[in-house]
């Protein structure tokens, strides 16, 4: 499976979960691999130009829900900047947290396992 280019949006309180989740892609045993283009630190200046910039180049969004999200500012602004867009995008579960942001609209949210991110990823 060629790697698809991936925008990961996610609260900045959760960096050790995204670090977790970009990292899963480097094991052998792995069903998928991607590229990642997620912000790793909110820019002083023209945040929003270059989050814009990367989503535009990604195939696809995963947004990392967790209990952060919802006051996460900048992440639901990735979020919607996916929908604007027209990126496939995916909410993922961080551990039991389940409440759905009203902003990921028609997007599904699921589980963290392998299986459905690899789907999501197979089907960009």
């Amino acid at each position: 499976m060629a790697g698809k280019t991936i925008f990961i949006a996610f609260a900045m309180e959760d960096e050790v979960s995204r670090n977790m989740f970009t990292g899963q892609r480097v094991n052998a045993k792995t069903p998928f691999e991607f590229i990642d283009m997620s912000v790793k630190e909110q820019y002083e200046s023209e945040w929003k130009t270059r989050v814009l910039t990367r989503v535009r180049r990604s195939d696809g969004v995963i947004a990392l829900i967790s209990n952060s999200t919802p006051k996460a500012e900048g992440q639901l602004w990735e979020i919607q900047c996916a929908l604007d867009e027209g990126k496939p995008l995916i909410g993922i579960w961080m551990g039991d947290y389940r409440i759905k942001p009203p902003v990921m609209g028609p997007a599904p949210c699921k589980v963290w396992t392998w299986q459905n991110v690899a789907d999501f990823i197979d089907d960009l």
